[in-house]
């Protein structure tokens, strides 16, 4: 049986998975960031889902999906 390809962005750069649900620490994961010093929020249209403190809600992944990554880090004072 294939296994159907999802496509989706993170932060601009193309990503892809074959898991139907992924978690936002996981997505963040897979962008090669870190889940303890980013949060992901969804964009949809002007709507967006903000999945900060929620790391292990499942997302149902689909087709052309948009999220970007958050720093919670501390923002360094120049």
């Amino acid at each position: 049986m294939p296994t159907h390809t999802i496509d989706y962005t993170v932060d601009g750069e193309s990503q892809s998975t074959t898991e139907n649900i992924l978690t936002p620490a996981q997505i963040l994961k897979n962008a090669g960031l870190d889940p303890s010093t980013h949060y992901l929020v969804q964009k949809e249209g002007q709507h967006q889902i903000s999945y900060q403190g929620k790391p292990d809600e499942p997302i149902h992944m689909h087709e052309h999906m948009v999220f970007v990554s958050i720093s919670t880090a501390p923002t360094p004072v120049s």
